[in-house]
């Protein structure tokens, strides 16, 4: 019996395109993504979106804010799953165990926005509960961000060094290249 898998797709959600945030890596990890997602959905494999929500109207991830958006991107197709979460861990507050147990679904790919957070968080529960894990390390990305001693380190770092922490403990972590040919075509 083949293994049954799912992607999943984190909070790729306008608010990302905001000035706010800063500089970025990766700046095609939403057509990574796009990629990824088109060879899944011929597979007929599960699609899960995750989107971040706040409750604090100000926020770029207020549902009344055009921030709350998946991009037009990866749009979401209507048989597709849409779990909103409020916290970094798409796992927590959600049905996505729930969801991926019920469906006998054991390997998970995580594609999104942004590295160090939501998708490093997600990951880490993921491997933690059992699943098969893979992470995709140009279908994500991170902004740079400064430490507690006000030291700046650039996006490349940041995602790197997640991707570091995660790496052979949590997940795989493959490119989206990697995926296609070394996993896509050969399930």
């Amino acid at each position: 019996m083949e293994e049954k898998k799912a992607l999943i797709i984190v909070d790729v959600q306008k608010a990302f395109d905001d000035k706010k945030w800063g500089e970025r890596n990766n700046v095609k990890a939403e057509e990574n993504i796009s990629k990824i997602l088109e060879l899944w959905r011929e597979k007929g494999w599960t699609v899960i979106y995750i989107q971040h929500t706040s409750d604090k109207p100000h926020s770029l991830f207020h549902p009344k804010n055009e921030g709350f958006a998946i991009k037009e991107i990866v749009k979401p197709m209507d048989e597709e799953v849409i779990i909103t979460k409020t916290v970094n861990s798409s796992f927590i507050g959600t049905n996505l165990e729930e969801f991926l147990k019920l469906n006998e679904i054991t390997t998970v790919v995580i594609t999104g926005l942004t590295t160090p957070h939501c998708v490093s968080t997600t990951t880490r529960m993921s491997g933690n509960l059992g699943f098969d894990t893979y992470l995709i390390s140009d279908a994500t990305a991170a902004f740079g961000m400064r430490d507690q001693n006000d030291t700046y380190y650039d996006a490349a770092t940041i995602h790197n060094i997640s991707l570091a922490t995660l790496h052979d403990e949590f997940a795989t972590i493959l490119t989206t290249d990697q995926l296609i040919n070394d996993f896509i075509k050969t399930h």
